[in-house]
């Protein structure tokens, strides 16, 4: 079992928290953490934005990663939403198989 932590960003707190109880609802992740008042300096269009944005990283697996992007995708209000997997080499074996457990 191989897992990962998948980075995203959205535009307000209320459409983290959307995503995030859909993604965990549906097992597609474990646990969803929401940090908010992050701010992205980002090119778009051929202009220089600045915005306001909501860290999300969801806990998964492997196993679940391409329907959860298809989920965030559907369900987010981006045009094209960052959504990144990192995968975890390493940690507290119990945590890493309760994220197994619960996206099973």
């Amino acid at each position: 079992m191989k897992v990962n932590f998948v980075y995203m960003t959205a535009g307000s707190p209320e459409e983290a928290h959307s995503i995030g109880r859909e993604l965990v609802t549906s097992k597609l992740a474990a646990c969803v953490n929401i940090l908010n008042d992050m701010n992205s300096i980002y090119m778009w269009d051929g202009k220089v934005q600045k915005d306001s944005e909501v860290v999300m990283i969801a806990k998964t697996t492997e196993k679940q990663l391409s329907a959860l992007v298809d989920k965030v995708k559907s369900l987010h209000s981006y045009d094209c939403p960052c959504i990144v997997a990192i995968p975890v080499s390493g940690g507290n074996q119990a945590f890493l198989d309760w994220i197994a457990a619960e996206t099973d």
